[in-house]
């Protein structure tokens, strides 16, 4: 009966030691974004070749009412979250954005990203995205206050959830 008490009281000492530990830093992953860099699940090595312009996503996205699966696109990043690499934008032919997530919140990408041309690959959609979702990508952002108390009306945009994501030149 000692024996399992010790056992117990071992396991327990144990397991909140490795509980406590710190974990690892919250924030983007460090990275300079050379051209080559993936991030995500990979990017099929045609992807490049095969992407099309954000223009020609706009107008698949108005002929396949609203979603295109698949679907490969080149762009220049515009931004990037602060916080934690979250998201990104990706600047259109007409100097507007469009936002990226990653799939399942289940990778993040360097800030360093910012200005680099990219392939992302995944799917787009037409959204309605909301004031209060606005704002917390404003904030994300670290847009001054005056720029994020402007928002208030939703707006429809284009929203590509990454697979992957490759730099390129």
């Amino acid at each position: 009966m000692k024996f399992k008490s010790l056992l117990f009281a071992f396991t327990v000492s144990f397991s909140t030691l490795v509980f406590a530990q710190e974990s690892k830093k919250s924030g983007p992953p460090a990275g300079n974004a050379v051209v080559g860099d993936v991030y995500g699940g990979g990017v099929a090595s045609n992807a490049e070749s095969k992407a099309i312009s954000v223009d020609k996503l706009s107008k698949k996205l108005k002929k396949a009412d609203k979603k295109v699966e698949n679907v490969a696109v080149k762009g220049k990043v515009t931004d990037v979250c602060d916080k934690k690499g979250c998201w990104l934008t990706i600047q259109t032919e007409d100097n507007s954005q469009f936002f990226v997530k990653m799939k399942d919140y289940g990778f993040f990408v360097p800030t360093a990203l910012k200005g680099k041309n990219v392939v992302l690959e995944g799917s787009a959609e037409r959204k309605v995205t909301s004031v209060d979702e606005q704002k917390h990508y404003a904030e994300d952002a670290k847009k001054p206050q005056s720029e994020i108390d402007a928002i208030t009306t939703p707006k429809e945009e284009i929203r590509f959830v990454a697979n992957g994501i490759k730099v390129v030149n």
